[in-house]
Formats: C-alpha cells, sequence, structure tokens
C-alpha cells in the first residue's frame, strides 16, 4: 500500500496540508469566534482551546501506544480526519463547530503519530535532522496559508477560504489512504488485533511521576512547564487580541505571522547554532527566555500596533529556548533514555496546551477585556477597544504580563539546571557504582539515585 517505501517526505506532506488547511481559516475563525460569543469572547476561546489541548494531553500516550501494537497508517487517518472534521462545520453550525473542535482534541495528536512515523524510517543519527525537517515544514505551512486565507476572505467571502480550507483537509485524508505506507514493520506487530495495552503505557502522568526522582531533569521539567505555559496561552489568544483589541485587520495579521514566523525559521537555524557554540547551552536557554520576558511584558504593556510589530521581532529570537532544551536534555541524559527524557517534556508541553489557554482567557475575564462589536477589517492601524476600563487603560494585555512573571519563575529555576554533560554523568554515576560495591550495598538509599539519567546497562 502507498507510493515507493516509506519516508521523511510522507510524513512533511501529511503535517504541511494539515496544517495548512487550519492557517486558512485564521480570519474567519476569528470573525465566527466573536459573532458566536460576542459576550466573553477571550474566555470562551480559552475554555475552547483548553478542553482541547487537556483531551490531547490525556489522549495521547493510548494513541501512541495504540499506533506501536497497529501501525501508523490507520492512526494517521484517525487523527487527521477528526482533526479537521470541525472546519466544514464553521459555516454550517458554528455552534457544532467549536464543540468538535473541543471534542476532536481527543485525536488531535498528529504531531505524536508523525514522530513515531519518521523514527520508524529514519537511522538514529538522522533522526534530529528529520524532526527539524518536520517543524520547519509546520513553520512553513503557517507563514504562508493565514495570507492566502486573508486574501480570499476580503476578496470573495469567507464561504470560499472554508470550502477550500475543507478540500485540502480532503487532499490529506486521501493522500495517507493512497500514497502514505505503512512504516511500522510487520514483524514488529502483534499477531492479533487484540493485543494488551498496559495502562501504564496509557497513563499520561506515568512518566510525570519519574519527574520527582530525579534531580537533573526536574528543574529541566519546571523550566519547560513555566516557559511554554504561558506560551501556550499566547498562542490560542494572541491573533483574536490583535483582531478586537490593538485593531489589526486580516491583512496585518496575516503579514505579521509571516514575518514572525519566517524570523523565528531564522532564528532557529542561524542564531541558535551560533549562540549554541560561543554562549554554551545553558546560556542559550537562559537567554531565549530573557527574550520571552521583554515580549510578553511588551505585549502587555503595548496599545500602538508597532509596539506589537517590535514585541513580534522579539518573539522570534525567544523561540530558540524550546530547541536549546531538547538539546540540553540530549546532554544530559543517557543514549538509553533520550525517548524517556524526550516524552516528559512533550508531555508537558502537552498539558500546557491545555492549561495555557484556560488560563489567558480567565485573566482576560477578570480584567474585562472585551469588546462591544467588532471592528471593521480596515482599522489596521487604529486602536479598536472601546469603552475600556481602567484597568484595561493601563494594562492593556493583563495575560501577558502575568505570563512574564511566570516566565521570570522559569528564567529563575533555569538557573539551577546543572550543566554536566553525559560523559561526566556517566563518569560519576560509574564511580558511584564503584564505591558502592566497595561499601555495603544495603546501605545506599533510593533517594540518591537519579533513574532517568543512569545507564540501566550498567
Amino acid at each position: 500500500q502507498g507510493f515507493g517505501r516509506p519516508s521523511v517526505y510522507h510524513a512533511v506532506v501529511v503535517i504541511f496540508l494539515e496544517f495548512f488547511a487550519w492557517g486558512l481559516l485564521t480570519t474567519p475563525m476569528l470573525t465566527v469566534l466573536h459573532e458566536t460569543f460576542s459576550h466573553h469572547t477571550f474566555l470562551m476561546n480559552g475554555l475552547i482551546q483548553g478542553v482541547k489541548g487537556f483531551l490531547s494531553f490525556l489522549s495521547a500516550p493510548l494513541i501512541g501506544a495504540l499506533s506501536d501494537a497497529w501501525g501508523r497508517k490507520s492512526f494517521l487517518l484517525l487523527t487527521v480526519f477528526f482533526t479537521c472534521a470541525p472546519i466544514p462545520l464553521m459555516r454550517i453550525s458554528p455552534w457544532w463547530y467549536f464543540a468538535m473542535i473541543s471534542v476532536s482534541g481527543i485525536f488531535s495528536v498528529t504531531f505524536s503519530v508523525i514522530f513515531a512515523y519518521v523514527a520508524d524510517v529514519t537511522q538514529e543519527h538522522e533522526r534530529i535532522t528529520a524532526y527539524g525537517l518536520v517543524s520547519a515544514t509546520f513553520a512553513a505551512s503557517l507563514v504562508t496559508s493565514p495570507a492566502i486565507g486573508a486574501y480570499l476572505s476580503a476578496s470573495y467571502g469567507d464561504n470560499l477560504v472554508v470550502l477550500v480550507a475543507t478540500l485540502v483537509a480532503v487532499v490529506d485524508i486521501c493522500f495517507i489512504l493512497l500514497a502514505v505506507p505503512e512504516s511500522l514493520p510487520e514483524k514488529m506487530r502483534p499477531a492479533s488485533w487484540g493485543a494488551s495495552i498496559s495502562w501504564e503505557q496509557a497513563d499520561p502522568f506515568a512518566s510525570l511521576k519519574k519527574v520527582r526522582k530525579d534531580s537533573t531533569v526536574l528543574p529541566i521539567c519546571i523550566t519547560v512547564f513555566l516557559s511554554y505555559l504561558p506560551e501556550a496561552g499566547q498562542y490560542s489568544s494572541f491573533f483574536l487580541y490583535l483582531r478586537q483589541i490593538i485593531g489589526f485587520g486580516s491583512t496585518s495579521i496575516a503579514a505579521f505571522i509571516a514575518v514572525v514566523g519566517i524570523l523565528s525559521i531564522i532564528a532557529q537555524t542561524v542564531f541558535l547554532s551560533i549562540l549554541m557554540r560561543s554562549i554554551g547551552n545553558k546560556n542559550t536557554v537562559l537567554l531565549g527566555l530573557g527574550f520571552q520576558i521583554l515580549q510578553l511584558a511588551w505585549y502587555g504593556f503595548g496599545s500602538q500596533s508597532w509596539m506589537m510589530w517590535a514585541a513580534g521581532a522579539v518573539a522570534a529570537m525567544s523561540s530558540i529556548t524550546f530547541p536549546a532544551i531538547s538539546a540540553l536534555v540530549s546532554r544530559n541524559a543517557e543514549s538509553d533514555q533520550q525517548g524517556v527524557v524526550q516524552g516528559i517534556i512533550t508531555g508537558i508541553r502537552g498539558l500546557c496546551n491545555g492549561l495555557g489557554p484556560a488560563l489567558y482567557g480567565f485573566i482576560f475575564f477578570l480584567f474585562h477585556v472585551e469588546l462591544n462589536e467588532l471592528p471593521p477589517d480596515q482599522t489596521s492601524g487604529k486602536k479598536a477597544m472601546q469603552d475600556p476600563s481602567d484597568e484595561a487603560t493601563i494594562i492593556p494585555g493583563p495575560p501577558f504580563l502575568v505570563g512574564a512573571c511566570i516566565v521570570l519563575l522559569a528564567f529563575l529555576v533555569a538557573l539551577f539546571i546543572p550543566e554536566h554533560s553525559k560523559a561526566s554523568s556517566t563518569r560519576k554515576h560509574s564511580n558511584s557504582i564503584s564505591s558502592t560495591l566497595n561499601n555495603n550495598l544495603d546501605r545506599s538509599s533510593e533517594e540518591d539515585i537519579e533513574p532517568l539519567l543512569q545507564d540501566s546497562s550498567v
């Protein structure tokens, strides 16, 4: 089944088409969201995205375990179908559209299956490059599609945009059905479909429980949680904020996404490698967190469109944080623990995808940041807030300021991340084993063990 041998390029096409379809809907979705929830728009947006993210966090381990047993292709088809299923409902029934978005979180874990697919078809030394190609494809789809969607919406109306997005989603599903070959070898799959999946494999909190026992991974995980929580909330509400509060038009929002996306790609490909070589891994993480604090504070206090553009450039530089943290984890973890630790980091990000949007929506609600009517699409340079409260006048974007404070805590925690590499960790572990063998084995306490970073073969 499928065309040719399974390859990274099959995964790249699937990801590009899925997120291209959703990127087209950036402008129509802002309109439908405000028309459906004219009161408490930000709160409802946060709750919808929060439920979707939390369901994705809960279901990701189970779907990953099932794909390990039954193959990747069927679960790629399942996740893409249910992720794109709400698209045509946008013009049919907005209430059903938002309900489907929330429920689709159970299956909206395409990235988990895609990364497993890539791992099946690549050697270990090729995997980082392959993952980078998939991530870059995701960024490229979001750089181009909002601008195309905004143009079609302005020229022909939202109905055509929804139709085009639906057709792109159908093409993606057909591509998986007809062109994508199965990547999991037949011999690695169980003989029957009744193969049992243990609760430990499906428990999303199982890996998080191990973090407490490891003094090296713990500060890294806390840093990821505190830095990605505001980022997830920002992704869920920022374009709505630009449209309703700052007064960006559809064209300005599309241009903003494109410019920040291109700058982020440059930051992650050019500046990241230079910084890693010149100032080191940990200092690169701290620098990225510093840029994120500045960006969020600028978003929080900014009330003019030029301030948003300037903060967007800073946001592009802050995108180096997560790749630098992933590299730091890779340096500190043993080769047989890479998947475990990276899986924990991914799980924490999934949890933030649920909590972040709900947090931002609730803070917008607390500070009464709302708009009585949707601003005209032409008011791309004016501030669109009407009758703001005193709090909103002083701080136009309260959630972003709260996010800056949370990232400041992440910065303080990151200072305590140890800088030792795998080699020194292995030497220290070997020394501790030899000293333990020379002494009484029974006196060693469980608290001194770092289970995630030890070489289990030793």
